[in-house]
């Protein structure tokens, strides 16, 4: 039997780490060939894209997708972990109605590029240690400020007015890699003058994977469908890659990775090296020493 071998755009479910995730599939499709790509919290939910046989090998490159995420904030209280599942750090009750007007401004200026200080309860290294590890001996250790990119961020409460019985808004963004989006609940808090956090969150995209096509572990239990239609092929995790569509002649080669003359009409890298029928072959780069050429950075060999 052929090995299965794409990608599967999973919703994953609260409670479940993506490590746990992964062991499950690899049970499931009975591989050991499973790999995801950018770890999900383990309380959050939504599009988690795991790459299955040939497909582990191009997992790096999609990690740096933007995503998109609906979350939901609740006002009056902070929490350890900025989440729902931490203890509560700081309380402030919510005495007024709010005007969704003044939310909407305040995530106006959020957009665009902006520093976020990592949560210590985050896998963020310091010292070679993960904070969450500090966190969990109680010790405080300066974090490193990031730079991240807001494309979009959106208020998704019709009403007119937030009020004070139940201070709850949700927002959609899209983001690039490595916004912690707790940390935007937060945020927002703060420019209310209120403490806050993130009381839910569901990422609906991941690059090109959409929530809308994501499958349920229990789809996959279920035998309803063979287990090869839930997988897409690898090239569309690597599709916001230039293309270079070669001839048979070049197949020997590039299957080898043989450093060869760089096409003229590519002018960005790293780019997918495909045949005539659409199959990905390779990824390759500009040669960096040797002006003209272009290297293998990954051959991903054809069953």
């Amino acid at each position: 039997m052929t090995a299965r071998q794409g990608i599967l755009a999973l919703n994953k479910p609260a409670g479940m780490t993506s490590h746990d995730c992964v062991a499950k599939i690899r049970r499931i499709f009975s591989t050991k060939k499973v790999g995801h790509t950018g770890t999900l919290d383990p309380e959050v939910t939504g599009v988690l894209p795991i790459c299955i046989g040939r497909a582990t090998k191009i997992a790096e490159y999609m990690s740096d997708y933007g995503k998109e995420y609906i979350g939901e904030v609740t006002l009056g209280f902070s929490t350890e972990t900025e989440d729902a599942h931490g203890a509560k750090v700081s309380e402030k009750p919510v005495t007024e109605d709010i005007p969704f007007q003044v939310i909407e401004d305040i995530l106006k200026s959020m957009t665009g590029e902006i520093e976020q200080i990592p949560p210590m309860y985050s896998a963020v290294k310091v010292n070679g240690k993960k904070l969450y590890e500090y966190a969990r001996q109680g010790i405080s250790v300066e974090r490193p400020r990031r730079k991240v990119t807001i494309h979009e961020l959106e208020l998704l409460n019709s009403d007119k007015t937030l009020t004070k019985e139940l201070p709850v808004f949700s927002f959609r963004v899209k983001c690039s890699k490595g916004t912690y989006v707790r940390t935007l609940a937060v945020e927002i808090g703060e420019r209310l003058g209120l403490p806050a956090h993130m009381s839910n969150l569901i990422r609906t995209a991941s690059g090109p994977f959409t929530i809308d096509e994501c499958v349920t572990f229990e789809q996959l239990e279920s035998g309803d469908i063979p287990l090869d239609e839930y997988l897409v092929p690898l090239e569309k995790g690597i599709a916001h890659f230039p293309k270079w569509t070669v001839s048979d002649e070049w197949l020997f080669k590039i299957k080898n990775g043989s450093v060869l003359e760089a096409p003229k009409e590519l002018e960005q890298s790293p780019f997918g090296v495909y045949n005539e029928e659409g199959k990905c072959l390779a990824i390759y780069e500009f040669h960096p020493s040797k002006p003209g050429l272009i290297k293998p950075v990954k051959v991903l060999a054809i069953d």
